[in-house]
C-alpha cells in the first residue's frame, strides 16, 4: 500500500485564492481535498461533481460550499466548455472577516460531512453573485488605496450571500452516485481500522472484486487502496493530535505494521508522525 498520495491534497497558501476557468478538456481529477474552505459556483458543462459518498449533475446556478475535511472531484463529461468559479479561503481569514453574531464559516462547518454541500441559485441571485464575483476578480489585480479593504468587503458579501442562500433553502439535489460505489465507500469507511482485503469487500457486496476495483476507479479517480490509505492517514492526524502515541495511532488507525505507517504518514503529510504531534497546527493541513 505504498502508492503516490499527492495529488490527494492540494494545498491553499494565501488566505485567498481565486479562480475563474473556462476548459473544454475533460478536467477527470482525482478526490482530494484543501486545508481550506472552498466556495464553487457552476456556471456550464456537461459535469459531475462528487462529494465524499455522493455524486451530483450539475446544472448553471449550482453553489456548492466544502470544508477542509470533504474529498471532493469534478468530471467533465464532455469536451464542451466547462466553467466555474472557485474561492478557496482560509478559516483564519474567514475568522477574521466573520464578527460575534455573523460566523461567515457557518455553511461550511456547521453540517454534517459530505451532507447539505449545494444550493441552486435561480438566474436572478445567480447574476447578484456573478456581479461581485466580477467586482472581486478586479480588485485581485490592483494594488491601489483601499484595495485591500475593498476585497475583504466583497468576500464579505459573497460569504454572507451564501450562509443566506443555504439557510433559506429546500432545495435537495439528487444523489447519482452509483449504488456499488456508495457501498463501496461506506464499507471502506465502517471498516477503516481493520484489516483489508478486496476479497472481503467482494464477499460482503456479492460482487466481483475486479469489477468494484474498476467502478471505483472510474468514478473516484482514485484505487480503492489509495483512497483507504487516504483515510487512515487522515484519522492517524486526528489521534495524534488529541495525544495518542505513534504506535498507538499506528494500529488504532488500522495500519498494523509501524514502518509502513511512518513511511506512508511522512510522505502524505510532509513531515513524520512525531514532528506533526508535537507541533500539529504548523503543518500545512
Amino acid at each position: 500500500m505504498d502508492e503516490t498520495l499527492d495529488y490527494l491534497y492540494d494545498p491553499i497558501h494565501t488566505d485567498l485564492l481565486y479562480l475563474h476557468r473556462i476548459t473544454t478538456y475533460n478536467m477527470g481529477t482525482f478526490y482530494h481535498r484543501h486545508n481550506g474552505c472552498e466556495l464553487y459556483i457552476f456556471l456550464r458543462g456537461h459535469v459531475n461533481f462528487y462529494v465524499e459518498n455522493k455524486c451530483y449533475s450539475l446544472q448553471r446556478g449550482d453553489l456548492i460550499v466544502l470544508n477542509p475535511e470533504e474529498m471532493h472531484r469534478s468530471f467533465a463529461l464532455d469536451i464542451n466548455e466547462y466553467e466555474r468559479i472557485t474561492i478557496n479561503l482560509q478559516k483564519s481569514y474567514l475568522d477574521r472577516l466573520s464578527t460575534p453574531s455573523t460566523n461567515l464559516s457557518s455553511c461550511f462547518v456547521h453540517r454534517s460531512k459530505g451532507k447539505g454541500n449545494i444550493v441552486h441559485l435561480e438566474e436572478q441571485e445567480l447574476e447578484l453573485f456573478l456581479s461581485i464575483t466580477t467586482q472581486l476578480e478586479e480588485n485581485l489585480t490592483s494594488s491601489s488605496y483601499g484595495s485591500d479593504v475593498m476585497r475583504n468587503t466583497l468576500v464579505s458579501r459573497l460569504l454572507l450571500m451564501t450562509n443566506l442562500a443555504f439557510q433559506h433553502t429546500s432545495y435537495v439535489p439528487t444523489d447519482i452516485m452509483p449504488e456499488l460505489v456508495r457501498k463501496t465507500l461506506d464499507y471502506i469507511d465502517a471498516h477503516l481500522t481493520e484489516p483489508f482485503s478486496l476479497q472481503c469487500l467482494s464477499d460482503q457486496l456479492f460482487t466481483n472484486s475486479s469489477y468494484i476495483s474498476r467502478q471505483f476507479k472510474k468514478h473516484t479517480g482514485l484505487t480503492i487502496r489509495n483512497y483507504l490509505l487516504s483515510r487512515r492517514i487522515e484519522l492517524a492526524k486526528v489521534c495524534l493530535s488529541d495525544g495518542m502515541s505513534i504506535t498507538e495511532t499506528c494500529y488504532q488507525s488500522g495500519f498494523g505494521d509501524y514502518a509502513n505507517f511512518i513511511r506512508s504518514f511522512t510522505k502524505r503529510v510532509g513531515i513524520s508522525p512525531g514532528k506533526f504531534a508535537r507541533n500539529p497546527i504548523h503543518t500545512n493541513d
